[in-house]
């Protein structure tokens, strides 16, 4: 599922303009409200009803600041931001976000924190809610990630494997429950290790019919009966983290590997026995002695042994993966869940170039590929994707950043992403 934030991004394009006047009009105001993060202006009160000549000459000295940040840079903001989007699935569709950052303590070095809650509702009847975050507590000791979501989404299934037809495929929707919480503990400077749990809870899974769509029910019908009567999913295990990124949101230097083992079982309330191994490494180098060049490189891997059913595959194409996937875009350009196997492998690269102003520009590229096991990888098997966008410095102070992105991809697909932060 791709994002679009058109209104979000026009909030924030609008804000210098409405900053460059003296007394904002009302929809300026507006505007400056919806896009936080940025600036805090001044306006002055005039008395209501007494003619303008006289506005002017009673109007008080002193002005009343209207901030919109907080005084203290270390506070968040929890003002809402609107967002729509538009996508054949849905339909138009809109909503609010709202993205706080902020430090605990007033230790520099400690990193800052960051939360997303975006919820929205579509003209086909689709909502989406989605609370995530990742917070460092005083002097690090402590480092918890994830994620409270609920979705109830239409999309494209094509079924399961590394070669599908892209005209061979079933318009399904699906609730979903997605409750996964990461709390680890500092064992010596940037490694944290402790435990990791994940619940979903599948509702009824169905088949969607569309006078429009050439769709056909036979992809559906591979999922097995009982997975389509919805199921849940329970699991705990060990975790590890070594994270020296010097930013959490658009990183400039640093590394950053997430490795943790989930053993999901009907002790732990779970419909499936099945065990999930996974890497997720990334580095991140200033290039040509700035930073306004940044090479991001990211591997990984998503493992599985047992039962497991078809909504916990790896699914290539993803960005709905939330906390499972550290909240990467994986292999931008390809369907979300185009292709889904047991173990799925990808890697990507991407550029990101300083331009002028508060915009920024990159190019990525990746690969990727999924199998039954992992002796089922071939070269002829690799899936590509790429493609280039732009950025957009909403929030100069955290660098929280808007994203254009186009990406094509293996399978027929192509796409444009438009999204708040960065993909990985």
């Amino acid at each position: 599922m791709r994002f679009l934030y058109p209104l979000l991004a026009l909030s924030a394009l609008a804000t210098p303009a409405a900053l460059a006047q003296s007394a904002p009009s009302e929809s300026a105001a507006l505007l400056l409200a919806s896009a936080a993060p940025i600036a805090s202006t001044e306006a002055a009160a005039e008395p209501v009803g007494a003619p303008v000549g006289l506005n002017r000459a009673l109007a008080p000295a002193t002005t009343t600041k209207v901030r919109l940040t907080p005084s203290d840079p270390d506070k968040p903001s929890f003002l809402p931001v609107p967002i729509a989007f538009y996508q054949q699935e849905t339909g138009f569709a809109g909503g609010v976000a709202i993205l706080p950052v902020w430090r605990f303590g007033s230790d520099t070095t400690v990193r800052k924190s960051n939360a997303r809650l975006i919820a929205w509702i579509s003209q086909k009847k689709q909502t989406t809610v989605q609370l995530t975050h990742t917070i460092f507590t005083k002097e690090e000791k402590f480092f918890l990630s994830g994620e409270l979501s609920y979705y109830d989404l239409a999309f494209k299934y094509y079924g399961r494997g590394n070669d599908t037809d892209e005209d061979v495929y079933s318009n399904i929707q699906y609730p979903l429950w997605v409750f996964d919480q990461k709390v680890l503990a500092k064992v010596k400077p940037n490694l944290f290790v402790g435990l990791r749990y994940r619940l979903t809870d599948l509702g009824t899974v169905k088949l969607k019919e569309d006078g429009d769509d050439e769709a056909t029910p036979g992809s559906y019908f591979t999922i097995p009966a009982e997975q389509r009567g919805g199921y849940t999913t329970s699991g705990v295990g060990p975790a590890l983290l070594y994270d020296s990124r010097d930013n959490l949101l658009a990183t400039y230097t640093g590394n950053f590997v997430d490795a943790h083992v989930l053993f999901a079982g009907k002790g732990l309330g779970s419909d499936y026995k099945f065990t999930r191994y996974m890497v997720d490494a990334r580095h991140f180098n200033p290039m040509f002695g700035s930073n306004n060049t940044i090479l991001a490189l990211q591997f990984l891997g998503q493992y599985h042994t047992g039962d497991v059913p078809f909504r916990e595959w790896g699914g290539m194409g993803a960005t709905l993966g939330g906390s499972l996937y550290n909240n990467a875009y994986l292999m931008r350009g390809i369907y979300e869940g185009r292709y889904r196997d047991r173990q799925f492998t990808t890697a990507q690269a991407e550029i990101r170039q300083k331009l002028f102003w508060r915009i920024d520009g990159a190019v990525f590229g990746a690969v990727g590929q999924v199998a039954p096991n992992l002796d089922d990888y071939t070269v002829d098997g690799l899936r590509y994707a790429g493609g280039a966008g732009i950025r957009f410095r909403f929030n100069r102070r955290d660098r929280l950043n808007i994203r254009l992105d186009y990406g094509v991809g293996s399978g027929g697909n192509s796409g444009i992403i438009f999204a708040v932060g960065e993909a990985f």
